[in-house]
């Protein structure tokens, strides 16, 4: 498992360096509210369409929510999440294209933010330009929004898949260019704040931003690559960072 190096410790504890920022982009899952709590409740709407098929949904609800905590990304996770139920291959085969898509078609009601974000989106927002980027599809991630309660707290919202769908995930460029053009500004003064490094942190290097790191969620443990500008170990931490610039 990862652990905190002197380095970003280092960077946790002296801010982030430069000028302020001309606004500031930030990622939605694992960085204001905690995806797992999507992912459980995607679950259980699996569970319910696994027993209008005559299984077991308690069983498959905590047997998909074991493979989705243990990595969201990993492909076959209600496969394998059947197969630990016993279930046999061609009975799996069989029902397997229904519980896709009762995963693909759930949208939450209601997603808890981190403590404090709501106020640090607040008080980001008296003083900076604010952008929402994130992956995935566009009907989910504003259902997301929606459950959350953000919709109204961003100046704009990018949603990479209305771009160019999956090729236009970061760390593609495109989406971080396109928030830059709709709060005017260049995208070398934007500071990305968001959870993964090979994304968030990732799309900022390319495009010569600035970059906060938060260590929530799945890939808080994840290796501290490409580097942060800073880290912090929250969002409101995050925001904390930006709005102690002297100049700002």
């Amino acid at each position: 498992m990862w652990t905190v190096t002197t380095e970003t410790a280092t960077r946790q504890r002296r801010g982030l360096p430069g000028p302020p920022p001309a606004g500031v982009v930030i990622d939605l899952d694992d960085t204001l509210y905690p995806h797992v709590s999507y992912l459980d409740g995607a679950a259980a709407a699996v569970g319910e369409a696994a027993a209008a098929s005559g299984l077991n949904a308690a069983a498959i609800t905590t047997a998909l929510r074991t493979q989705l905590h243990a990595g969201s990304d990993r492909g076959g996770t209600i496969d394998r999440a059947l197969t630990s139920c016993g279930i046999p291959r061609e009975a799996v085969a069989a029902v397997l294209p229904r519980l896709l898509a009762a995963f693909v078609a759930y949208q939450p009601t209601v997603l808890p933010l981190y403590p404090g974000t709501r106020e640090a989106l607040v008080a980001l927002r008296g003083r900076y330009p604010l952008v929402c980027l994130t992956d995935g599809s566009p009907v989910l991630q504003r259902a997301k929004l929606a459950a959350a309660g953000l919709t109204e707290a961003f100046d704009a919202i990018v949603i990479t898949d209305e771009l160019g769908g999956r090729p236009s995930r970061k760390p593609h460029p495109s989406g971080l260019r396109h928030a830059a053009e709709l709060i005017g500004c260049p995208v070398e003064e934007l500071v990305v704040v968001g959870d993964r490094p090979g994304k968030d942190v990732a799309i900022a290097v390319a495009a010569g931003a600035r970059s906060i790191r938060v260590t929530t969620g799945e890939y808080a443990d994840a290796p501290d690559s490409p580097t942060a500008t800073a880290v912090a170990d929250s969002f409101a931490t995050a925001a904390e960072l930006l709005l102690s610039s002297p100049s700002g």
